[in-house]
């Protein structure tokens, strides 16, 4: 099954303006996501505020941000801290809590929930893609009931210059190991959703324990960069592992900048995660 998304006045190469998206019925919406474990926003962002993500995802890959801050979360100096969180760039940091994104993540989350994690990379037109993954992690209680959800923002689109993502609806059912389907590569597999077109500034929203796979573009040579910001958010109500060593500071970071915008005071409380794998948490 493919999907593709062209709302009247857009295309894959820009939104047409930047007018709030109108929102579908909630509860069909909610009850969408509960049974095919994912939703699409089709031009969730409008073009300002893209305007101003994507030379922030330049500066995060050009100047080596991201390399270091991989290095201060699973390299040589794990534990230490990055000079720059991706959360401190401030049009990232406000994409954390953008308002109609915020309206949708309530409804589906059920509850009160946390923030996760939040990456940011520039992926070039030779991009091999990903395998078939999810990316839920664990809590406490081992309650995978408690939804954790990634709003998977393409600032670009997606088409055939850029590629596609690859869902398997319900997956999220399924109580196995991240890279249980890694060896399939990703290649097709029986009732996938491949998402294939959606236009400028669109938002995937996934239950992380939904499989999923990045496939690559299929025009290489005409290809352009994939401009990708994943953000992560955990249900209140147990308490999660956290991914980074460094998670108390992204978290006292976020409460000093402001960004539950005095709206979302459990947002950066980290009392909703374990400490990390290992001495280096911080």
């Amino acid at each position: 099954m493919r999907s593709s998304f062209s709302p009247a006045g857009t295309e894959c190469g820009g939104n047409a303006d930047s007018r709030a998206r109108p929102r579908a019925d909630t509860a069909e919406e909610r009850k969408n996501f509960e049974e095919r474990g994912y939703l699409i926003l089709p031009a969730l962002l409008p073009p300002p505020f893209l305007a101003r993500l994507v030379p922030e995802v330049d500066r995060w890959m050009d100047e080596g941000l991201r390399d270091r801050s991989i290095a201060c979360s699973t390299g040589p100096e794990a534990g230490a801290r990055p000079p720059v969180l991706e959360l401190e760039l401030p049009a990232h940091g406000e994409l954390l809590t953008y308002p109609p994104l915020m309206a949708v993540l309530a409804d589906v989350m059920g509850g009160t929930f946390a923030h996760h994690h939040l990456h940011s990379q520039r992926q070039g037109v030779t991009d091999s893609g990903k395998p078939w993954h999810h990316d839920h992690e664990p809590n406490d209680l081992g309650d995978r009931s408690l939804p954790m959800v990634h709003a998977l923002h393409y600032l670009g689109g997606l088409d055939e210059a850029v590629g596609s993502l690859a869902v398997l609806p319900g997956s999220h059912r399924e109580d196995v190991p991240k890279d249980f389907r890694a060896a399939l590569g990703t290649t097709a597999l029986p009732g996938e959703t491949v998402i294939d077109r959606l236009p400028r500034g669109s938002t995937v929203l996934i239950n992380s324990a939904v499989f999923h796979a990045r496939r690559p573009a299929r025009s290489p040579v005409a290809g352009r960069n994939r401009y990708f910001v994943d953000a992560s958010y955990c249900r209140t109500g147990a308490r999660w592992q956290p991914v980074k060593p460094y998670w108390r500071y992204m978290l006292a970071r976020a409460r000093e900048l402001g960004l539950d915008r005095g709206k979302w005071p459990e947002l950066f409380d980290e009392r909703h995660f374990t400490e990390f794998p290992g001495a280096v948490g911080r």
